[in-house]
């Protein structure tokens, strides 16, 4: 159903959306770009950040150009193969960019806590199986979600009072019951977002610990730096997500709970890029190497 009824506010939200999509699209491949090009930023940091960066973007991509298409073409119809696909990408991207905020975490936890055995802990095969870890569990989850899909059964016609195929909006309009399903979403997230969640809270109880204990105001800045980006990506991640939740509990209207999913689904993704690169130096510093290179060539 989009985001308004309102023929003409389609153009303006169309250019908005087409923007900002661009803009997240551009933002986290020159992040990703930076990452691979430059050989000082082939760390543990930097390679869960490319790999955020890339999270960022298929996120983006799974519910954002259907809703453009839709627009455009004045048809807001999807099969039900193309929703079951967009729930599965989304639930996915979500879940792995959940464990990779709870990867980054520990990684900041060692690098300050135990800098003398950073190398060692934070080895490449240890980073790989990390990766490789969030994204069977991120995989296993999103099936499980999509399988309980198919035992439903909807009314003729069904409309989804949102932007993209969202699971909580699917199980609404179903006819059968939902009781297993429901059950299913409140376990999964409370596991999921739980155990990332009680992850960073522990990293940075013990980080705060550490720094405490830093008798130079000079260093005591440092630290907090390296992991102001990574704090502030967190706070819009979670609490984005737990705005949505409160909207779908107290709003009155299914359009509020849309325009909730997108300060979730499409703003963070937009603002990580810019949280990053202002934020650190390495970064801006290979992002004006690339500019550099790119010019002369």
């Amino acid at each position: 159903m989009g985001l308004t009824d309102h023929p003409e506010l389609q153009p303006i939200i169309f250019s908005l959306f087409l923007m900002v999509y661009l803009v997240t699209v551009l933002g986290n491949l020159l992040i990703v770009w930076a990452v691979i090009s430059d050989s000082h930023l082939h760390t543990p940091m930097y390679f869960f950040l490319s790999h955020l960066s890339f999270t960022d973007i298929c996120l983006s991509t799974s519910a954002v150009p259907k809703m453009l298409v839709n627009i455009l073409t004045q048809n807001q119809t999807i099969t039900f193969t193309g929703c079951l696909s967009q729930i599965f990408f989304v639930l996915f991207f979500c879940a792995f960019e959940n464990f990779l905020l709870a990867a980054m975490a520990y990684d900041r936890y060692v690098a300050i806590c135990s800098p003398l055995r950073y190398t060692v802990i934070m080895n490449p095969c240890f980073c790989g199986l990390l990766i490789l870890l969030s994204l069977l569990t991120s995989i296993t989850l999103a099936l499980l979600h999509c399988l309980m899909i198919l035992h439903l059964s909807f009314c003729p016609r069904p409309e989804i009072s949102q932007f993209f195929c969202e699971l909580a909006q699917l199980l609404k309009i179903a006819c059968s019951s939902t009781l297993i399903n429901n059950i299913l979403i409140y376990s999964v997230t409370f596991i999921l977002a739980g155990v990332s969640m009680c992850e960073i809270i522990f990293s940075y109880t013990q980080i705060v610990s550490s720094v405490l204990r830093i008798p130079s105001s000079s260093g005591m800045y440092k630290v907090f730096s390296t992991c102001g980006s990574h704090l502030s990506v967190v706070s819009l991640f979670y609490g984005t997500a737990f705005g949505v939740y409160v909207s779908a509990l107290f709003a009155q209207s299914s359009r509020k709970t849309a325009i909730a999913s997108v300060m979730y689904l499409v703003v963070p993704q937009m603002l990580n890029p810019f949280i990053y690169s202002l934020r650190n130096k390495d970064i801006k510093v290979s992002l004006r190497k690339l500019f550099v290179r790119q010019s002369f060539l």
